[in-house]
């Protein structure tokens, strides 16, 4: 991507958001939980990820993780002190952990994650200031969305799972 967006108004935000939703699709084109994260600097997305947890079998296969290696490699430096994280879901513990550690500036989020979200809503690791980093953090970006994707992929999960029950059902049954 050659254009340079502007982050600090609500479409540049919204456009980011966009693509982090466009790496979601891809987890959940996989059936992996749909949630996905860019890193942007100076307008510019230099890291993209998705979950991969499911395919990896590996439980840091997060989407920001991913977005994160990949914006470290594309700066060839483990700082990301100017970048800006969008993720379609609140940050865990652990990629608040690895957000803070590389030095990210803001964080962006779509949907709360009352269960395990650390950028405001089960705690904020991100702006606590005991440890020697904290990023500026804004949620709901395109939050409807964002918590649509989620919802509608467990929904599916779940019927599926009961189709599949009922298939074992009425197959005991002949």
């Amino acid at each position: 991507m050659d254009k340079k967006i502007d982050i600090l108004n609500q479409e540049g935000k919204e456009f980011f958001m966009l693509e982090a939703i466009k790496e979601a699709k891809k987890a959940e084109a996989m059936l992996e939980v749909p949630i996905g994260a860019v890193v942007v600097l100076d307008g510019k997305i230099i890291g993209r990820g998705h979950n991969l947890r499911e395919s990896t079998l590996q439980s840091t296969a997060h989407a920001e993780m991913f977005a994160i290696k990949e914006a470290c490699q594309t700066l060839e430096n483990w700082r990301l002190a100017r970048a800006q994280v969008f993720v379609t879901l609140e940050p865990c513990p652990m990629c608040s952990g690895a957000m803070m550690l590389s030095r990210v500036a803001e964080v962006y989020y779509g949907a709360a994650d009352p269960k395990g979200g650390t950028a405001g809503t089960l705690m904020n690791l991100l702006q606590d200031e005991r440890f020697n980093h904290v990023a500026y953090v804004e949620s709901g970006i395109l939050e409807e969305e964002c918590g649509a994707l989620l919802t509608n992929f467990f929904r599916k999960l779940r019927v599926e799972k009961q189709k599949k029950k009922n298939l074992e059902k009425s197959s005991l049954k002949d």
